[in-house]
């Protein structure tokens, strides 16, 4: 049984925060956990997003295990939930799962630059609220015979595929940031807050969180497989 240590209950209640929101969106989600040194990511896909979510902890203490100094592995995000006590914060690492094929392509972890053409977070969140009020309205505008799932998905696909000012980050990853508490109003005056890209990716940090996107889609050959 492998315990890890958090920094502090704060570190705890965020984290447990992040997979509860995951979990809303896929019960049976599954995480991919990496640790080395005194850092913890967790990875995460929500479905409804097409995002890769990343949800960064600081640990108490270098990891270590034995012989091992990292720690790589995935596991059910409802059993690592329930593993997590923030008062002590502490989690308990899960028995590993067959990972879905996303947790087998990751983001590299360096050689990022970045990328300009950002809106303010204020901007962003307008964006957004701005994009779910148009899906509403015309879903809604729809004839009961054509609200069908695939002029819904349609519909979606259109809004949620634009992108981000002059960047290439598409809406939907700004909705997903803001979805998973990534985007909170209090980091509107944050210059952590940033587009950065690596390769095909791109990603949106946050100081909560990143969410990472492939520009050139999974099928392509410049891929970080761990």
């Amino acid at each position: 049984m492998t315990v890890l240590h958090l920094a502090d209950e704060g570190e705890a209640a965020d984290l447990a925060a992040f997979l509860g929101r995951l979990l809303h969106y896929d019960r049976g989600a599954a995480v991919r956990l990496q640790a080395h040194g005194t850092a913890l990511a967790v990875f995460g896909r929500p479905p409804s997003f097409e995002v890769l979510a990343i949800r960064a902890a600081r640990l108490a203490k270098p990891y270590e295990n034995g012989l091992d100094a990292a720690l790589d592995v995935t596991v059910s995000a409802g059993e690592l939930l329930e593993s997590v006590d923030e008062s002590a914060a502490t989690l308990t690492v899960p028995a590993a799962v067959t990972g879905p094929p996303w947790a087998g392509v990751l983001p590299p972890r360096g050689g990022w630059r970045p990328e300009p053409g950002l809106p303010a977070p204020d901007a962003l969140r307008a964006m957004v609220a701005a994009a779910v009020a148009e899906f509403r309205s015309r879903t809604g505008e729809l004839a009961p015979e054509l609200r069908t799932r695939p002029e819904l998905d349609r519909i979606g696909r259109e809004i949620w595929t634009r992108t981000v000012g002059d960047t290439h980050l598409p809406v939907r990853a700004v909705h997903a940031a803001q979805s998973l508490g990534f985007l909170r109003p209090e980091s509107s005056g944050d210059t952590r807050l940033a587009l950065v890209s690596s390769g095909p990716w791109l990603r949106l940090r946050t100081p909560y969180g990143s969410i990472a996107v492939r520009r050139a889609g999974l099928g392509s050959l410049d891929v970080s497989v761990r």
